[in-house]
C-alpha cells in the first residue's frame, strides 16, 4: 500500500451534546450530522463509528460561552492517536488536560498577547482571507507564530468549512509554507482527494476534513489510515 505524508485529520464540531454539522462559519445554522458516516451524533459513538486516527474538535458551546464538552472530548481523545481541541482558549489557565489532546489557541478568543502561550497549536481563523479578529494577513500571523512558542499552526477557513468550495490556490498554499517552518495543517474547504494531494505537494503536514468524507468523495478508510493510501 502507498501513502502520502500528509495527516488527515478528521473534524467533529461539538454543540449540545451532539456533533452537527459546520457551514462557513455560520454556527447558528449548524445542525445535527444525522446523514454522515456514523448512525449516531452522540459524539463518542460518533468517533468509535468512523473510527478516525486523528481527530479534531471544536466545542462551539465553549467557544461560545455557553457550555462545555469536557467530558465528552476526553473519552472521544481516548479512542484515537492524537486529538486537537479548540474550545475557546482566552487564557494560558484554560488548557485542558487528558490522553492524546493537543489544546488549539485559536486567534478567535485567544486575545491580542499572544505570547501568553507556551503550547498547543495556534489556529489562524480566517474570514474573507484575513484573519478575525484582529484583520491581519495569515502569512504575517504565521511569520509571528514561528517567534512565539506553539508546537504547531493551522490555517483554518473558517468561510470555507462544509462548503467544498475547495482550498487555496497552489501559490497562496506555498507563500502560507514557507512563512512559517513548523508544523502546519489546513483546514477548511478541502474536497476532494486532489485537494489532498495539492496540500501534500505544497508542504502541509496535516489536513482537517469532514463533509467530503460523510459525502464519501474522500474514502472513509483514508481516514482511519490517517493517511492518503492506495
Amino acid at each position: 500500500m502507498n501513502t502520502v505524508a500528509l495527516d488527515l485529520i478528521l473534524a467533529a464540531d461539538l454543540r449540545k451534546g451532539q456533533v452537527v454539522h459546520g457551514m462557513s462559519g455560520n454556527r447558528e445554522a449548524y445542525l445535527p450530522l444525522d446523514w454522515g458516516a456514523s448512525a449516531s451524533t452522540e459524539p463518542v459513538a460518533f468517533v468509535r463509528a468512523i473510527r478516525p486516527k486523528f481527530l479534531y474538535i471544536a466545542d462551539l458551546d465553549r467557544i461560545e460561552r455557553t457550555g462545555s464538552h469536557d467530558a465528552a472530548i476526553r473519552s472521544c481523545a481516548e479512542l484515537v492517536e492524537r486529538c486537537y481541541v479548540d474550545r475557546g482558549i482566552r487564557t494560558p489557565g484554560e488548557y485542558l488536560s487528558g490522553k492524546n489532546i493537543v489544546n488549539v489557541i485559536g486567534t478567535e478568543t485567544a486575545g491580542d498577547d499572544l505570547s501568553r502561550y507556551h503550547a498547543g497549536f495556534l489556529s489562524l481563523d480566517i474570514k474573507n482571507g484575513k484573519v478575525i479578529p484582529s484583520g491581519r494577513r495569515p502569512v504575517d500571523m504565521l511569520v509571528e507564530a514561528d517567534r512565539l512558542g506553539f508546537d504547531g499552526c493551522i490555517v483554518l477557513s473558517l468561510s470555507a468549512v462544509g462548503t467544498r468550495k475547495g482550498i487555496e490556490a497552489e501559490d497562496v498554499l506555498r507563500s502560507l509554507r514557507s512563512a512559517y517552518p513548523g508544523t502546519l495543517i489546513y483546514g477548511g474547504g478541502v474536497s476532494t482527494p486532489g485537494d489532498l494531494l495539492l496540500l501534500a505537494a505544497a508542504g502541509f503536514d496535516g489536513a482537517i476534513i469532514a463533509t467530503a468524507v460523510h459525502q464519501g468523495t474522500v474514502p472513509l478508510a483514508w481516514v482511519r489510515e490517517g493517511r492518503i493510501c492506495w
